[in-house]
């Protein structure tokens, strides 16, 4: 299994009337490619705004360390989002 980043553009009617398109990194556990595509396109997220796809990153290793997986007892998605802001 691979950890992928697919990068979603979408655009929001609710803000600026949909001119401007935001993005998002959407994480995703896959084994190919093919299936990254194909999983990211049933996240709740990407359907509700209407997302496309823009780009693919596919993580295998970071600072020389290898990104290995082990199934966790709950079927969950947990990304801790901390508050940053330096200006």
């Amino acid at each position: 299994m691979t950890l992928y980043f697919i990068h979603c553009g979408f655009y929001d009617n609710e803000i600026l009337d949909g001119v401007y398109e935001f993005h998002v990194n959407i994480p995703i556990i896959a084994d190919s490619v093919a299936n990254a595509k194909a999983k990211v396109r049933t996240n709740s997220a990407f359907l509700a705004k209407k997302m496309h796809i823009d780009g693919i990153q596919e993580i295998k290793a970071v600072d020389g360390f290898c990104v290995q997986f082990e199934r966790s007892p709950e079927a969950v998605t947990y990304v801790n989002n901390i508050p940053y802001r330096d200006l």
